[in-house]
């Protein structure tokens, strides 16, 4: 584990798979899908892995056979299907609450980096109840780039007003990683989200963490009175 940059101005977060465990979710509107095209619904295990990689990832995993072409056709509807039950499953992951609280009792920003949309991404945020909490939410089409584009990284420390070498960068994506490093920053990869399959300990991070009490302890975040 690589030691931390001195005076940590502070920390941005991949959404999905990271701060929040929207996988329910996401499955569920492909499982209404299915019904709507008569197809069988794949296992949740196989879903869940995916969803990092966005909405055509999750078709594939019903409708691959259809081709790409055809997958195309079925996004839009999938959002739609999704967003009628977003936030209605997802939750923060065991112990993110309590980090965010110490991150802001410490003074620090936070913020929020993510592939995802914007009109999900600040919906999603709204009803999770971080929009006037998070001091930055770059989403996917905020930029013409995204990660692992360093771009909106940068965008995130710029609008959160910290310089990216005081500042961290956590996902649970290799494209988090390689964003954050192509950024400046100081990389955390997490092993309590979706990886897409992959190790995180292969992903190049300066350290990588099991739950989100590894990163207040890594910050040296005192504890928030209930």
């Amino acid at each position: 584990m690589k030691p931390l940059p001195e005076n940590i101005q502070g920390v941005l977060f991949d959404l999905d798979g990271t701060l929040l465990d929207s996988a329910p979710d996401l499955y569920a509107a492909l499982v209404a899908q299915c019904a709507e095209e008569g197809v069988p619904s794949p296992p949740y295990a196989p879903v869940r892995e995916v969803v990092s990689r966005g909405a055509r990832a999750v078709l594939r995993c019903a409708f691959a056979d259809r081709g790409e072409l055809a997958l195309d056709g079925l996004i839009p509807r999938y959002l739609e299907l999704y967003q009628q039950v977003m936030a209605l499953q997802t939750s923060a992951f065991e112990g993110i609450d309590d980090l965010l609280a110490r991150i802001e009792a410490q003074g620090l920003r936070w913020g929020i980096v993510t592939n995802k949309a914007a009109f999900l991404t600040d919906e999603l945020v709204s009803r999770i109840g971080w929009a006037s909490r998070a001091s930055a939410v770059v989403s996917g089409d905020t930029l013409p780039v995204k990660k692992p584009d360093p771009a909106p990284v940068l965008l995130a420390c710029e609008r959160a007003s910290v310089e990216p070498a005081r500042c961290l960068f956590i996902g649970d994506d290799r494209r988090d990683i390689q964003a954050g490093v192509a950024a400046g920053l100081y990389t955390v990869a997490v092993s309590w989200g979706y990886l897409d399959g992959g190790d995180p300990h292969t992903w190049g991070a300066d350290a990588v963490l099991d739950h989100p009490a590894e990163l207040a302890d890594l910050l040296q975040l005192q504890p928030v009175a209930a």
